[in-house]
């Protein structure tokens, strides 16, 4: 009997939620725990990007651009990843607006230096190697780096640099990304 009461005590229970998956506020999603804060999206681009997923680190980015709007730091992540996918045109035209946007910021100018060797455009690149790193006060080893193999690019124009070296592109964090050559 008292299983009974129990049993017909629960149903009536259920019987007055609304059930579903649709969460109160309309949203499909699964709402956050008490006290869980969502993660930025740049932050999960950044991860992905760390993580090689340069396809699905842009569409991270592309949604922060959304919701933030196209700063310098987005704009920076956005070309970085076309850089990961191959798409040099895209990622040049984006660093270049970062670059307009906050010409001081050394990771800008080292990413679109990295984007600049790939294009064959050295002279260009060793210039922002230099502003890079003269801005980061010489801290930085991939902007060192960088700028040492662009030099020796200029200094030797047969130099083959794709074979012998990598150049590695920086973002705000601590996290730097290795642009390699695909096997």
């Amino acid at each position: 009997m008292k299983h009974l009461i129990a049993i017909s005590a629960l149903t009536m229970m259920a019987a007055c939620s609304s059930g579903g998956l649709i969460t109160p506020d309309g949203s499909p999603y699964a709402p956050p725990s008490r006290g869980e804060t969502t993660v930025p999206e740049i932050e999960i681009g950044h991860r992905l990007m760390a993580a090689g997923q340069y396809e699905l680190a842009l569409r991270s980015f592309t949604r922060a651009a959304g919701e933030e709007g196209l700063t310098p730091d987005i704009l920076m992540s956005l070309g970085t990843a076309n850089l990961g996918l191959g798409r040099l045109g895209q990622a040049e035209n984006q660093l270049r607006e970062a670059y307009e946007k906050d010409g001081t910021d050394p990771d800008v100018l080292n990413n679109l230096g990295v984007v600049l060797m790939e294009r064959g455009k050295t002279v260009e690149a060793a210039q922002l190697f230099r502003q890079a790193f003269a801005l980061d006060n010489g801290n930085s080893v991939a902007i060192r780096d960088n700028l040492r193999k662009a030099l020796a690019k200029i200094e030797n124009p047969v130099y083959n640099l794709v074979q012998e070296e990598t150049f590695a592109l920086v973002r705000r964090g601590s996290s730097d990304y290795l642009i390699t050559q695909n096997p």
